[in-house]
C-alpha cells in the first residue's frame, strides 16, 4: 500500500508506533538508520531529519557534513520481528543539502533519475533480482564462524537442508512486509540459499534488496547462525551471486531487449567496479555459474548475460556478473543508462557464445574479451570512463576510485 504523509501521520497514531526508522545507504549500497520518535514526524516531513554526513562513507568531509534526511511516505513498512505493541516502522529518505538543494551523493535519487530519463525517452524496465548468500554456525562467543549450516547441495531436501526452516521465515516475514517472493531453495554451496522474487519497478526493486538483506541477516541472527552475502566466503566453493533480471519496453524498435543487451555488454567493463566492489568481487569470476568473460547466449548459465527460456512478457535478460555487495540503486541506474544507450543507438547484438565457457578450449576464450580481473583494474576504467562520468557525479567515482 502507498500511503501520504497524512495517511503515515494517522497510522502512526492509530497503530502503537512508537519508533520510526528513516533509512538511507551509504554511496556502497549498506544501509543506515537513524530512529526519530512519532512526535518529531511532522518535522521530519516538514524540514528533515540532521545527520552527519561525514561519519558515512562516501558522503564527504567535516567541511559540508550537515546533510538532511526526508522520509517519502509511499515506503512506510513495518518491521514485523519488532514488538506488536510499540511498533516499529520504517521509511526510505531523500537526502538533501541545507538549503534544499539534492545530495549529489544520494544514490536512490541517482536511480530516480534513470527512471525518469527513461519515461522521457518512452522506455520502461523491470528489474528482478535473484541474490545468494550462505548461513554459518556461530562461535560459543556468537561470533560468526567459516563453518556452514549444512552439507546440502543444489536444490536438497530436508532433512540434509536444515536452512529450509529459516528459508520459509524470511519468506515469511517479506510477505507481512508487502515483498512477495518468487522461490527459495538450496543453493550449490555447502549452506548456500537463493531466493527470487517477482519483477518490480527498478526503484522498488531496489528497495526491496536492501530490505532483503536486513531481513535475512535478522532471521539468521534469530536462529543463531550468520548471513553472509560476501562475493566468496568459502574459497573451493561456489561465490555469492546477485543475478539482475531486467525487462524492457518501448523505445520505438521491433527489438529493444536485444538492443538493451548490446548497451550492456558495451559498457559492462566500465561499470563493474560498482557491480562487483571489493577485492574478493574478482575471486569469484571465472568460479561455479560465476562468468569471467564478456559474452551473451541464450539460457547458457556460463555466460555473462543469459536469454533464459520465455516468452512475451516474461522475455528477459539476466546478468550474471553482480555479486551481493554491490549497491542496487547504483547497479540498476547505471544498468538502465547502458540499456538506453544501446536501445537508443539501436546498437547491434553481438553473435550468441552457444557453448559452456567453463570446458572452452583456450584457443576459443582467446577471443573473447575479458571482465576486469582486479578490483583496481575495474576502478580505473571507471574513472576514465566518459559514460561513468556523464551519469555519476565525480565524488562517487572517486570514493570507488580510491578503494582499489
Amino acid at each position: 500500500m502507498k500511503y501520504s504523509k497524512q495517511e503515515v501521520l494517522q497510522y502512526v497514531q492509530e497503530e502503537d508506533v512508537k519508533f520510526i526508522r528513516l533509512a538511507f545507504c551509504n554511496v556502497f549500497g549498506k544501509q543506515k538508520n537513524i530512529s526519530i520518535m512519532p512526535d518529531e514526524l511532522p518535522r521530519a516531513f516538514s524540514y528533515g531529519i540532521a545527520i552527519d554526513g561525514s561519519a558515512i562513507a562516501g558522503f564527504g568531509d567535516e567541511a559540508e557534513s550537515d546533510l538532511l534526511l526526508h522520509p517519502e511516505p509511499d515506503t512506510l513498512m513495518v518491521l514485523p520481528w519488532r514488538p506488536e505493541h510499540g511498533r516499529v516502522v520504517r521509511m526510505f529518505c531523500s537526502i538533501s543539502y541545507p538549503d534544499g538543494r539534492p545530495f549529489i551523493c544520494d544514490t536512490r535519487s541517482l536511480l530516480k533519475k534513470a527512471i525518469s530519463d527513461a519515461e522521457s525517452a518512452g522506455i520502461s524496465f523491470a528489474f528482478g533480482p535473484e541474490m545468494e548468500f550462505y548461513l554459518f554456525q556461530l562461535d560459543a562467543e556468537g561470533q560468526p564462524t567459516k563453518t556452514p549450516y549444512d552439507n546440502a547441495g543444489y536444490m536438497d531436501i530436508a532433512p540434509e537442508d536444515k536452512c529450509e526452516n529459516v528459508r520459509r521465515e524470511i519468506c515469511l516475514l517479506l510477505e507481512q512486509m508487502g515483498i512477495y517472493p518468487e522461490s527459495s531453495h538450496h543453493e550449490e554451496g555447502p549452506g548456500q540459499n537463493e531466493i527470487d522474487f517477482r519483477y518490480s519497478d527498478p526503484l522498488t526493486a531496489a528497495d526491496n534488496t536492501l530490505t532483503f538483506q536486513a531481513v535475512v541477516k535478522t532471521v539468521a541472527e534469530r536462529n543463531g547462525l550468520y548471513a553472509d552475502f560476501s562475493p566468496k566466503p568459502l574459497r573451493h566453493q561456489p561465490g555469492n551471486g546477485f543475478h539482475i533480471n531486467i525487462s524492457v519496453k518501448g523505445g520505438n524498435c521491433e527489438d529493444p531487449l536485444s538492443h538493451m543487451i548490446a548497451g550492456i555488454l558495451a559498457h559492462i567493463s566500465e561499470l563493474t567496479v560498482f557491480l562487483n566492489p571489493t577485492v574478493a568481487s574478482y575471486e569469484r569470476f571465472g568460479g561455479p555459474k560465476a562468468p569471467e568473460y564478456i559474452s551473451w547466449s541464450n539460457q547458457n548459465r556460463s555466460q555473462l548475460i543469459r536469454v533464459p527460456a520465455a516468452v512475451d512478457a516474461y522475455r528477459r535478460a539476466e546478468l550474471r556478473s553482480p555479486d551481493p555487495t554491490t549497491n542496487p540503486y547504483l547497479a540498476f541506474a547505471l544498468l538502465i543508462y547502458a540499456g538506453l544507450d544501446g536501445i537508443q543507438q539501436k546498437l547491434p547484438l553481438p553473435a550468441p557464445t552457444d557453448l559452456n565457457l567453463f570446458t572452452a578450449s583456450a584457443d576459443i576464450l582467446a577471443g573473447l574479451q575479458r571482465l576486469p580481473l582486479t578490483l583496481r583494474e575495474a576502478a580505473t576504467l571507471a574513472a576514465n570512463s566518459s559514460f561513468v562520468s556523464q551519469y555519476l557525479p565525480k565524488t562517487i567515482v572517486q570514493t570507488y576510485y580510491n578503494q582499489r
